[in-house]
């Protein structure tokens, strides 16, 4: 296993647990910020890729679908 792959599996543990601290504290943002980190990290582990280019990823795929969920409705 590559230290991408190992810093991914970890970042994805951080954010597990940085999510289930914004359910406990009633924080969404705090919430949200976990599940995003557990992306990044699953990116991350998958690809073997660093963790500026798993955030860069995506943050652009963000950035392309910011209005997606508002159009649907």
């Amino acid at each position: 296993m590559n230290q991408d792959r190992f810093e991914g599996n970890w970042r994805q543990f951080g954010g597990k647990v940085k999510e289930q601290w914004g359910r406990l504290t009633n924080d969404p943002q705090r919430e949200f910020a976990g599940r995003r980190d557990q992306l990044a990290g699953r990116i991350q582990e998958r690809y073997g890729i660093s963790k500026e280019e798993a955030a860069r990823q995506l943050k652009d795929f963000f950035d392309r679908n910011r209005n997606w969920d508002l159009a649907s409705r």
